[in-house]
């Protein structure tokens, strides 16, 4: 017997609010089951750390300012004396921010996985990822969390200081004259005053419109069925985002004062920058339009502002196209430390939502973290049986208290792994970059990460200078050496892989080149978050290769002696 079309519509509009209630009901009972020991570990845990880290985070920096060469004595005295306060926003800023986290993480990731769960098809699986969902896996990820914030501050905040302190001399002094002083410190508390207040202003009177804005659109599209309501499994989902959406709207009047404090203080290196404190104090006023205009543009308002806006830099300095981080140029693993522009403003966006297709169609950034990993420990294994790396160089890593101790394994794998991967999307001829598993990566299908552009961007251009410059056989193989040993003489001589160091001084400073930004890449990569921890999976596995193919090696020989 056929039903009706408008019965079975209405059938299911009951299941979709029944499904909805269940989950919001099943979500906020496992929040509250869950969150309080996931948030516990991750608040104890990044807390723990960061007090306990405190005393050495001072000492490091304190002796790497005193041996830096790359400021003068009244510039390390002036930063010296700024420590206490910059440290003492440190300790704030941060424990708030791993309360904040560690609550919102034990409590909101239950209930989000309980509506993930409605993407399996299987009714069954559907039940059954609703009840287990967000239990044990947000307590394992809280541990993560940790992990990876411990490891951030134990390994790559120290690499930062050891690469401040081994600047060449060939680089810019960073030179400050005494009678500059008052005027930062002077500029930097009035951006504070008058940036803080202001910021917090402007985010409370627009508040309602992006409240009422984000409704407006989130129920469009529930009545169009576009975006995240395109399909009926992910309908629940969307609608704990109407529910939430009061949350996103309060968080971004938090992040709104939380960018300002850094706003605010970053007129003191404009005045230090453009040596005028009347600039400074025009950055302070310009920073608040600029603030009014940024979030009317992404609010969909007027366009932009009628707050002043005056000049504050003498000339634009261009951007460079090189590997940079806000204007921390790389070369040859080298940070600068001062960028040229203001800091970003954290203001979340009200766009129109994309479809969950078009989401599933992006490439996710862990599935690239998972390749670049996968790809390292195959062109491990490679090396491992051609005897160019040892199990020696594995143990060396996991003993080693920084790169520099085991640069081999910790910046030459993962530069000749990347290496291979550029080549095969050169001889692929790939607009992007082709990944272990045959995925393309390109600017079109790229995750819109800001942290990934940091590292795709760059990428891309080494590819083309590669592609352009046209290796022959002796030159990648040469190239091949250089990145996995790199000023290690004696490995180079010893990997006989048929590479010959080109006679043209044009072709040598090239692949030279090429050698050293990719240098420089694996090194700031390997400060991202859960990098650390990601490679250490990956050294695990060789080691067990190693283990296993010594094993193999033995019971052949023993089998060869029994034979006799």
């Amino acid at each position: 017997m056929d039903l009706p079309p408008s019965f079975s519509g209405w059938l299911r509009i009951l299941y979709v609010v029944f499904a909805f209630c269940s989950a919001l009901c099943l979500g906020a009972l496992k929040g509250l089951l869950v969150g309080p020991i996931a948030g516990l570990i991750l608040v104890i845990g990044n807390v723990g750390v960061i007090l306990g880290m405190f005393p050495a985070h001072v000492a490091w920096t304190v002796y790497s300012l005193i041996k830096t060469n790359r400021f003068d004595a009244p510039l390390k005295v002036a930063i010296l004396i700024a420590l206490p306060a910059l440290f003492g926003l440190w300790l704030g800023l941060s424990i708030a921010g791993s309360v904040l986290v560690g609550v919102g993480y034990g409590f909101f990731t239950p209930w989000v996985s309980t509506f993930e769960a409605f993407r399996h098809d299987n009714e069954s699986k559907k039940f059954s990822h609703c009840i287990v969902d967000g239990t044990w896996g947000t307590i394992k990820g809280s541990c993560t969390v940790v992990r990876d914030f411990a490891d951030i501050c134990f390994h790559s905040y120290p690499l930062y200081l050891v690469e401040l302190r081994e600047s060449p001399a060939s680089n810019e002094l960073r030179t400050l004259r005494f009678i500059h002083i008052p005027a930062c410190i002077t500029a930097g508390l009035m951006g504070l005053i008058v940036d803080i207040p202001l910021y917090t202003a402007i985010a409370i009177v627009k508040s309602p419109y992006m409240l009422f804005k984000g409704w407006f659109r989130l129920v469009h599209d529930l009545i169009t069925r576009e975006g995240p309501f395109l399909e009926t499994a992910c309908v629940p989902i969307a609608g704990l985002t109407i529910l939430l959406w009061p949350i996103v709207v309060t968080a971004s009047i938090l992040m709104a004062v939380f960018s300002s404090i850094f706003v605010g203080l970053y007129a003191s290196v404009i005045v230090y920058q453009e040596r005028s404190f009347r600039r400074g104090v025009a950055y302070v006023i310009a920073m608040v339009a600029e603030f009014d205009e940024y979030t009317n543009d992404w609010l969909y308002l007027r366009e932009g502002t009628i707050l002043p806006k005056p000049l504050y830099r003498k000339k634009c300095v261009p951007q460079s196209s090189e590997f940079s981080f806000r204007g921390n140029h790389m070369n040859g693993g080298i940070i600068g430390s001062f960028s040229t522009e203001a800091p970003a403003m954290l203001v979340p966006s009200i766009a129109h939502s994309r479809s969950v297709m078009e989401t599933i169609q992006e490439v996710k950034v862990v599935q690239i973290w998972q390749s670049m990993m996968r790809s390292c420990e195959m062109r491990g294994k490679e090396l491992l049986d051609a005897d160019v790396i040892t199990p020696a160089d594995l143990y060396e890593w996991v003993r080693a208290k920084n790169s520099d101790e085991a640069a081999v394994i910790s910046v030459g794998l993962p530069c000749y792994s990347l290496l291979q991967a550029l080549l095969h999307s050169i001889k692929a001829n790939s607009g992007g970059l082709l990944l272990l598993d045959g995925v393309e990566v390109t600017y079109l299908n790229r995750p819109k990460d800001k942290l990934l552009d940091w590292f795709f961007n760059p990428v891309m251009v080494l590819k083309e200078q590669i592609s352009v410059i046209k290796l022959e056989e002796d030159e990648v193989k040469f190239l091949e050496n250089a990145v996995l040993f790199g000023s290690n003489t004696q490995r180079m001589e010893a990997w006989q892989n048929g590479s010959l160091a080109p006679q043209d001084a044009l072709r040598a400073a090239q692949i030279q080149g090429i050698t050293r930004r990719m240098i420089g890449m694996i090194r700031s990569v390997s400060k991202f978050p859960t990098y650390r921890r990601r490679f250490q999976q990956v050294v695990k596995g060789l080691i067990s290769y190693s283990l296993e193919k010594e094993r193999s090696s033995r019971s052949t020989s023993l089998c060869s002696i029994a034979s006799f």
